[in-house]
């Protein structure tokens, strides 16, 4: 069996596309621009990237943003003040504060500060809470990106064994309160696995679809996924360097193996990663949507 590879940076250009067009209209027809606004504190290397990599994709879709890049000693008061600021500025409808963040900021303090209509990345306990009855706001980006990717790659979720490993409150808890909605894109039956469950490969084995998002180079192998099912891969683990120095990188999947099995797989780079991105931005254009008093389209983006 040849897997069908779930290309999430091709799906990813097809939502630029269609979300660069609505920004151009909104603009045109309202003199609206979305606007984003990130917060860093510190210097972590991999977080530069990641900001600078919003504000490169806000640039190319038209939306305003704002970098706010702070040093490790900023003291929490300050951050909170910042945020503050940003929750009564017009020009920003979304906020995002990357994560981690130092030891001495607690990050739920943080998050809670953030307006919950400014709260793109959905982490505030009003979103967490009105995903959980089925009427979101705002949904989580990655667990978005993934729903997305199945969607458009025409993979079956109504009455599918979903089988999600790993139960962070960014990727694990949200999708599985999103694929078990009664909605379209959803409608699952949904097991969650976690480092408390006795036998993963148990459950792995009788799902039509797998997401794992565990943080553990390779995790899930050949043997622990049925003939025929579609493969998420969401980990990104660094296992070494080329030459050159460049990092190698590789999922929570082992790939090469599961490959042959399976009906269709993302690969690592180039699978959930590219999605999490363009899907800040769907929910940055939602902000400024209601914001103004506009009508927010059902159903487009799997909601």
């Amino acid at each position: 069996m040849t897997a069908q590879i779930i290309s999430g940076t091709e799906i990813a250009k097809q939502i630029r596309e269609e979300l660069k067009q609505e920004i151009a209209e909104l603009r045109q027809k309202h003199n609206l621009v979305p606007g984003l606004a990130t917060v860093l504190v510190g210097d972590d290397p991999a977080s530069q990237v990641y900001v600078g990599s919003k504000a490169k994709t806000c640039k190319a879709l038209g939306i305003y943003s704002e970098r706010h890049d702070l040093s490790a000693e900023t003291d929490e008061p300050t951050l909170l003040a910042l945020i503050d600021r940003l929750n009564k500025d017009p020009k920003i409808h979304g906020i995002l504060v990357q994560l981690p963040l130092p030891k001495h900021i607690n990050e739920t303090n943080v998050l809670l500060a953030i307006d919950p209509k400014k709260d793109v990345d959905g982490f505030h306990p009003v979103n967490v809470g009105k995903l959980m009855i089925g009427e979101p706001d705002y949904l989580p980006c990655t667990p978005h990106g993934i729903q997305e990717l199945l969607i458009r790659s025409g993979v079956k979720i109504s009455g599918a064994e979903v089988v999600i490993v790993g139960r962070s409150n960014i990727v694990g808890k949200p999708l599985a309160n999103m694929l078990l909605q009664k909605k379209a894109g959803a409608n699952a039956t949904v097991t969650v696995c976690h480092t408390g469950t006795s036998d993963i490969a148990f459950h792995t084995r009788r799902a039509d679809i797998i997401i794992v998002a565990l943080g553990k180079p390779k995790f899930i192998t050949a043997d622990m996924v049925k003939e025929g099912a579609v493969v998420i891969d969401v980990g990104v683990n660094r296992i070494g360097k080329t030459a050159e120095g460049k990092a190698i990188l590789c999922g929570d999947v082992d790939f090469d193996a599961v490959k042959e099995k399976v009906k269709a797989i993302t690969p690592v780079p180039g699978g959930v990663g590219p999605m999490t991105i363009v899907m800040l931005m769907l929910n940055t254009l939602k902000a400024a949507k209601m914001a103004a008093g506009l009508a927010q389209e059902e159903v487009k983006y799997g909601i």
